[in-house]
This record gives structure tokens, sequence and C-alpha cells, in this order.
């Protein structure tokens, strides 16, 4: 765990560290982004996404979500609007979500299934929404009781074959469905939408046509299983050393014996009737710690712990240049990772918080002056 979270806490330092800017907005043409005007509004929408982070809690969120991954291999993000802080994110966790694929490979459908208290029903979807059953509980003051409620996120097929055109919130590119799971009917609680797909689903490794991915966790287990019965066998070891199984004569059956220091037994004849260890052991003790050290090396290197506390390991003190070169060169050294997690999660990040800003009014007008003309 100790390792997995230092992944984590490597990928969030070096990709989207809350202290510096790991961003720089721009269009699809380096000469069109140059344009100083345009250049300007790309900095000033730049900065105002910034904020929005800082102020949401989408950093906690991402933390989180790069532990799942170290360990799971998948990770599941859900990015909402929010009244107060313009978007909110959701982390769910190994178990309670299923994820299916476009023909591209992009996640495209989500389903979860997880617990929400009568109150948090009532407060989310109305009193009329939820089952009478929920309702009753909501009434008599139950509102701690626990309901598992299903929300299903997919491709909204109907605005497919319309062309796109949405009317109404159900009618937009996703459709989005809640309802209590075991209620009668498998009551419906809600039916929305969404113009983007709203989860962030980023996969580690994927083999062949996978949707899940594999994880520095997978390739770490059998190591990882390997140490635990190390330790358990080295903790027996010291067991025995420290307090190693006795022999006794059958005279002391029934009595109160110690071995406690400073404690007396008395026996008729000490020379023949007393305590003595069964066997004794002489366990290779350093042969034990070095294996065990080789394994927990493992388990470092699986999680790539090792390239992320390079820093620390260093003999001598290095140069604030240098070691900014050996910063950048562990992250060349998870080059596929990093490509595959700006596909499945930072741009699309990006594309979703900056849509969200711009529906509720937070992103001012482009220059289209300036960009009137110009090939993108």
């Amino acid at each position: 765990m100790l390792a997995a979270r230092t992944l984590a806490s490597g990928l969030m330092a070096g990709l989207t560290s809350p202290a510096r800017p790991w961003f720089r907005l721009g269009l699809g043409s380096p000469a069109v982004s140059a344009v100083p005007e345009v250049r300007a509004w790309l900095d000033d929408v730049q900065g105002r996404m910034f904020r929005v982070f800082a102020r949401s809690n989408l950093y906690n969120a991402l933390a989180v979500a790069y532990e799942e991954l170290a360990v799971f291999g998948t990770a599941a993000l859900f990015v909402a609007e929010d009244e107060k802080e313009i978007v909110r994110a959701w982390h769910m966790t190994a178990g309670e979500y299923w994820l299916a694929a476009s023909e591209r490979g992009s996640v495209n459908t989500l389903y979860r299934t997880f617990g929400m208290t009568t109150f948090q029903l009532v407060e989310r979807f109305g009193r009329d929404a939820v089952s009478t059953l929920v309702r009753e509980r909501y009434d008599r003051g139950q509102w701690d009781h626990e309901v598992e409620v299903v929300n299903a996120i997919e491709p909204n097929e109907e605005v497919r074959e319309s062309g796109g055109f949405a009317r109404f919130k159900h009618d937009m590119a996703y459709r989005s469905v809640w309802y209590e799971k075991g209620a009668y009917d498998e009551q419906l609680l809600d039916i929305g939408g969404f113009e983007e797909f709203p989860a962030l689903c980023p996969r580690w490794h994927l083999a062949g046509n996978d949707v899940y991915g594999r994880s520095p966790g997978m390739d770490a287990l059998p190591d990882a299983k390997s140490l635990q019965r190390m330790q358990l066998r080295f903790a027996e070891t010291l067991d025995k050393m420290v307090s190693p199984p006795m022999v006794a004569s059958p005279v002391l059956r029934g009595a109160a014996p110690s071995s406690t220091p400073a404690a007396v037994t008395y026996v008729a004849d000490p020379e023949g009737m007393g305590f003595r260890p069964a066997y004794q052991i002489n366990p290779p003790l350093a042969e034990f710690t070095a294996a065990i050290r080789e394994r927990q090396q493992a388990v470092r290197a699986a999680f790539h712990a090792d390239l992320f506390l390079m820093a620390t390991q260093l003999e001598e003190v290095r140069t604030a240049t240098e070691v900014a070169e050996r910063r950048a060169e562990k992250l060349v050294m998870l080059g596929p990772v990093l490509e595959r997690l700006h596909d499945d999660l930072l741009e699309p990040l990006i594309g979703r918080v900056f849509q969200i800003m711009a529906r509720n009014g937070h992103i001012p007008p482009p220059p289209y002056a300036e960009l009137d003309g110009l090939r993108l």
C-alpha cells in the first residue's frame, strides 16, 4: 500500500499538481493560437479553469483515482455540474461500477450501484419520486436507512438516429437513468442526460479489446503474497527464539509453572523435572532479512516507487537542474501510461470542465473578429 500511494502521489505531482500550471489551452492550429488576441483569450480561459479546479474537489478526487489506477488498473471519476462550485467530482471505487466501450475503444457506458440514505434520496430526487417504502421511512424519521440505487449512463441511440437533435434533457447524446434496485417494479427515480460523457475512466494498460485495464498492483501481486508469507514465517521464527516450545515433567501437570523473569517454580527434583526447551533453533536471520528486503524491492519496482523516490535516494546533494532532469526522466519511463492517461483522463477532463463552464456563462466570448477567415 505504501508503494501504491507513492505511485499515486507521483502521478498527482507530475501530471495534475495544483501547485503549478499543468495544462495549456490551444486551438488546432499553433499559428492561430499564437495570434495575440487569441492567445490572450486562451490564457484568460485557462486561468478561469485553474480557479474552478482549485475551488472544487477535483484535485481530491484525482488523488483517489490515481490510487485506484495503481492498484486495480481502472479508475472511474464522475464530473457533474454544481451550483456552488461549478463542477463537482465523485469517485467510484472498484466493484461498484461496470464499463463498456465504443468501437473506437473509448469508454462510453457506465453502470454503477451504490447505497444512498433515505434522506439523500429525497434530497436528490424529491419526495414524490421515491418509492412508497422510502417515503414512509422518510416520514417516520428513519433518514439513515440505506437504499441500493442504480445509475445507468449510456449513449442515447434515439438522438444518434435522429441526427443529434435534442429537445429535452433526456434527449441529449448520453442518457442517464436512476432507479431503486429491489424496489417494487424497480422504482424509477429520474431520467436525464448529458451532452458529453460525464465519467472519466482511465486505464493503466489495455490488452486487446479489454475494457478494464491491467495495473502495477496485478504485477506486484505474486511478490506481495510471497512477502506476506515470508513475514509470517519470520514472525513465527522470532516467537520460537524468544519463547520456544517447552517440555516439563508430568509432576508439573496442574501446577502453576511460570517462565517470566524472576519467577520461581517449585519442583521436587530441579535437575530432572525443570523447564527446558523442546528444541533449539538457529535460523539464518541475515539471509531471511535479505530475502524479505528483496521481495519488498520487487513490489516497489512494480509500482515504480523507486523512480518517484529517486531524489531521496541520491547519496550526495544534487543541483536543482539535475533533480529536474531526473524528474523528467522518470516520467519518460512511464511514457505509454502517460499517453493513455492523456487520452482517457486529462483531455476529457479539461473538455468536460470547459463545456460546463461555457454552458453556465463562465467563459468569455472568443475574439470572433480575429478568428474569422482563419483555418483552424
